[in-house]
């Protein structure tokens, strides 16, 4: 209807020009003049001034009445989204244009919204208060707060927006939201798979269908781009699998008629497994011998064909090269796919690259973190020859900060071919952290901590904490700090202040007390190879003895001081020091005492650890230590010597393996120790978004010899060991872990424990 008073201005303007007839120039003067606008009219303007309406029009005073300019203008003044209606009539030789102007928008609201607050729907909404209103824009917001929702896995809602009429052509705009219940992902089937079952590939895709322990998580949560996620997620794993013809052929996802449920369907082409076939070197650099290579490469022919095998391959092959003094150089797979044999056949061309030098390192985004902190991380400097390996390395050196959100590190053509700019852009994120600790420990019972460290103070990258912890059975205070590149070179320099007491009533019959400081020492000698130097300072105090305490004890009552200084060496090979599940390690340790003090001793200390994953799942790790420690001119002092029992001998309780009083029950340790694990880590059957995990055990281990020794003392020396079963689960609150350990070996004077319980948490 709005269109109607154009379509009869445009009827009447066709019917003068049909009747007008050139009789002469008169009359031809005469139809201009008729069909001439004098003036344009604006009618019903309030907020907009009429000349800048007018600026909005294709025709203007002076110009003939024109049925297709008058359309042009209208459509050009409804596209301004300024108004509601507009008609356009003529009176005489005016041109009357009568518009409806659209309200501003006094406030925005939503109501209904439990699940999702404001702050989070306002940015969806393109609309604002003081905003011209209109239906177009509320319509998209609508469709935008929908599409919010649906990310959050609810279908079912509903969006009606209310507009409220104010005084002053003003409105006020309320969302009333309906959210419905969220919509569940119930089942995720795959279609097509028969080397891998659906519990196989469900563990692979991020997808996960609703259960009631993925409260905390959003991945039951339908979202359309998650599920192209999954789609690569799947691609990767066939491909790391052997079958390099996988595809997925689709991926639907079926909302239930009531809009509560989703039912996903992934239909995929496994294909063939392949094998490596012939493996080739074709080095084209001078004086590089292609067959040393290719000895080095671990896939061999007729081993199951495996995309990450093939990407290590060529970050080795980069890596050696480069190591050979090669600056520039390209290394390229030449893939052939043999279908009929199933087997695929790689020539690793390795070529000279372009000559490129790093002309000039960017660094952006770090406001706190100031440029050298990041810089020294970097395995590239300006000048250096390009290298795409180091770049790669320097990535991960700056993402092992753990300083920053996000590190983006790419390449940039220079100012001349053979130059290359490297920018760094790093999201800052918070380093600073206030922990206050709860848990329980069978070795120190109930306990309690409060801890503050910044890990890059003043920017600088600098470590600062300060740790408190009061158990049942002792307390300690640790002031801590380090500096990782001591002198600007790759020593990492600190010093430690600590205050600490322990109750040894029940194993010892008796308390200490130390106070003391350290300072360290560390750097890297070679590729995985570090070595540390410490130098301690400190005064321990045996306290509280019992009046019927060892013989052996009653003589160590008293203060004693120790300036020691060790040296540490380790060959580290682990993919993690955390939660390692391949590699191995060993290190040395020896500590000396007697520069000062009153204790005097020379300990020596082997560590060792291996690792091997069977599957994903099952990872098998062996570790163990030996230790000796020796007087030097006197014997050795009842705080120096080793006690084993408790977390490094399952199944015994802490101190409770080794030289003790018959007539009194107390621990009094040895002067040497071996202690040794066995353990496979096995899933227990349950999800793994649960983080829970199973192990199975042996533990074996024995400790001994006393200088200072009487008829009193059992002192066997044999071996101990021990089997059983343990359990950990990641919590929300902390992890929490429980042992059942068994005693196959031991002596009668040993003190036994077949349960060990540790769980803590942080907030």
């Amino acid at each position: 209807m709005r269109y109607l008073n154009t379509i009869i201005l445009s009827f009447m303007m066709s019917l003068a020009a049909a009747t007008a007839v050139p009789a002469s120039n008169t009359s031809q003067q005469l139809a201009q003049s008729t069909n001439t606008i004098s003036a344009i009219i604006v009618e019903g303007a309030n907020r907009i001034d009429p000349e800048t309406i007018q600026t909005y029009l294709m025709i203007q005073p002076g110009d003939s009445f024109d049925a297709s300019r008058v359309d042009r203008s209208l459509k050009a003044m409804f596209a301004t989204g300024l108004f509601a209606d507009i008609s356009f009539s003529q009176e005489g030789q005016n041109l009357i244009i009568k518009v409806v102007e659209n309200p501003i928008i006094n406030q925005i609201a939503f109501e209904g919204n439990d699940a999702v607050e404001d702050d989070r729907i306002e940015p969806e909404v393109s609309l604002r208060p003081r905003v011209i209103y209109t239906r177009t824009k509320v319509q998209n917001d609508v469709q935008r707060i929908l599409t919010l929702y649906r990310r959050l896995g609810r279908f079912a809602v509903t969006v009606e927006p209310k507009v409220i009429q104010l005084p002053q052509n003003r409105v006020d705009l309320v969302f009333e939201i309906n959210e419905g219940e969220p919509t569940d992902i119930s089942n995720i089937r795959f279609v097509g798979n028969t080397e891998f079952d659906d519990d196989d590939l469900r563990s692979i895709v991020q997808t996960k269908e609703s259960r009631w322990y993925r409260f905390l998580s959003s991945d039951d949560v339908y979202d359309p781009d998650r599920l192209t996620l999954d789609k690569e997620l799947l691609r990767q794993f066939y491909l790391k699998e052997g079958y390099a013809d996988f595809r997925v052929m689709s991926a639907v996802a079926e909302l239930t008629p009531d809009r509560k449920k989703f039912f996903i369907t992934l239909t995929v082409d496994e294909g063939e497994r392949y094998t490596f076939g012939e493996l080739l070197v074709n080095a084209r650099l001078r004086d590089l011998d292609g067959d040393v290579l290719l000895a080095k490469i671990e896939p061999k022919a007729g081993d199951w064909y495996s995309s990450e095998a093939l990407e290590d391959t060529l970050d080795m092959l980069s890596d050696e090269v480069g190591s050979l003094g090669y600056a520039f150089v390209d290394v390229r797979p030449k893939i052939n796919r043999n279908r009929a044999d199933r087997k695929i056949d790689i020539v690793f061309e390795i070529n000279e690259g372009p000559r490129v030098f790093v002309e000039r390192i960017d660094i952006t985004g770090n406001v706190r973190t100031v440029d050298k902190v990041i810089r020294r991380e970097m395995g590239l400097a300006e000048g250096d020859a390009f290298s795409s390996s180091n770049l790669r390395d320097s990535r991960t050196h700056i993402q092992e900060l753990d300083f920053f959100e996000a590190v983006n590190v790419e390449r940039l053509p220079g100012s001349a071919p053979d130059k290359t700019t490297i920018k760094v852009d790093v999201e800052e994120k918070s380093t600073g952290s206030l922990s206050l600790g709860v848990g329980y420990s069978t070795d120190t019972g109930a306990l309690g901590d409060v801890g503050i460290r910044e890990r890059n103070f003043m920017g600088r990258g600098q470590d600062l904490s300060l740790n408190m912890r009061i158990a049942m059975q002792g307390s300690e205070v640790d002031l801590s700090f380090t500096e990782p590149y001591f002198l600007d070179r790759k020593l990492s320099a600190g010093f430690d202040l600590f205050r600490k007491t322990e109750d040894k009533k029940d194993q010892s019959s008796y308390e200490s007390k130390e106070v003391g400081g350290s300072l360290r020492l560390g750097y890297t000698l070679a590729d995985h190879l570090y070595q540390n130097w410490k130098y301690l300072f400190s005064v321990r105090d045996v306290t509280n003895v019992n009046s019927d305490a060892s013989i052996f004890v009653l003589a160590q009552a008293g203060e004693e001081t120790t300036s020691e200084v060790t040296h540490s060496i380790r060959y580290d090979r682990r993919d993690s020091r955390l939660n390692p599940r391949e590699g191995y390690y060993v290190s040395l340790s020896n500590s000396l005492a007697g520069l000062g003090g009153t204790s005097n001793y020379l300990q020596n200390t082997v560590r060792g650890g291996y690792y091997h994953p069977f599957t994903d799942t099952v990872v098998l790790s062996v570790g163990g230590k030996v230790g000796s420690i020796i007087g030097l001119g006197e014997d050795v002092g009842l705080l120096d010597r080793f006690y084993i029992g408790g977390s490094d001998l399952r199944g015994f309780a802490t101190s409770g393996v080794g030289p003790r009083d018959t007539s009194t029950g107390d621990a009094l340790g040895g002067e040497w120790m071996y202690v040794g694990s066995i353990e496979l880590k096995v899933p227990v059957g349950l999800p793994e978004e649960l983080g829970v995990g199973g192990r199975i055990f042996t533990d074996f281990g024995s400790t001994g010899k006393l200088s200072d020794s009487s008829s009193v003392v059992e002192d066997t020396k044999s071996l101990r060991a021990s089997v059983g079963a343990g359990i950990t689960w990641l919590s929300p609150l902390g992890p929490m872990g429980v042992d059942f350990g068994v005693p196959v070996k031991k002596e009668t004077f040993d003190i036994t424990e077949t349960v060990r319980v540790n769980f803590g948490t942080r907030f």
